[in-house]
């Protein structure tokens, strides 16, 4: 796919959110670019916090006929009106995710490095895999998502991919020709101008 045209941006936002703010700062990320989907992956399992994050976050994202899915929490995106849910389990809840929330939900699967899994999931009906991450990061157990991984299945394989995880220019301008999205989050969120730090990332896939 990437050889075509450029990957596209699948924005994730930060583990903790200031309800106050972020609905702005979120807004003029989304109106300086075009993102293809959001994800609300907050930190706390608390679901009122969830509940009320994940209404501001939708409403700014449907004001811009942005899609909006919920890390894990299943029965919550259906509840709260989102768009579909990306797993964290690999292909373990794929199957079941798909039949809950019907075909026109958003489904996506995060496999960390595992071809297997991603492979795996894609046959049960996700709409895309995740691999990472894709740099080095003191989170995790230390694997990390190859650009052999990234080659092979964008060769083989017609489920879309993301690329997420510790990016930085140079990873996004390796990785950009065999990518079909680039899932970026902390990577603009801890910058003084997100919507700067989105236009450097987006200029290294050129």
């Amino acid at each position: 796919m990437a050889d075509q045209e450029l990957p596209q941006i699948y924005l994730i936002t930060p583990p903790e959110i200031e309800l106050s703010r972020f609905p702005d700062q979120l807004g003029r990320v989304l109106d300086a670019t075009d993102i293809s989907c959001v994800r609300l992956a907050l930190a706390t399992r608390d679901e009122d916090r969830i509940s009320r994050a994940a209404d501001v976050v939708r409403e700014t994202c449907h004001a811009r006929d942005v899609a909006i899915v919920i890390s894990e929490h299943l029965v919550m995106a259906e509840r709260l009106g989102l768009d579909g849910v990306h797993l964290t389990d690999g292909a373990r809840s794929v199957r079941k995710t798909r039949k809950d929330l019907g075909d026109d939900a958003i489904v996506g699967a995060f496999c960390s490095a595992s071809r297997h899994d991603g492979m795996s999931a894609g046959e049960q009906g996700c709409d895309y895999v995740s691999f990472g991450p894709v740099g080095p990061t003191p989170l995790g157990d230390g694997t990390i998502a190859e650009h052999e991984l990234f080659e092979w299945w964008s060769q083989m394989i017609e489920v879309p991919v993301v690329a997420e995880g510790a990016l930085d220019t140079e990873i996004v301008r390796s990785l950009a020709p065999v990518t079909d999205f680039f899932g970026i989050g902390e990577e603009i969120w801890h910058a003084e101008d997100p919507v700067a730090k989105l236009a450097d990332l987006q200029a290294a896939m050129r």
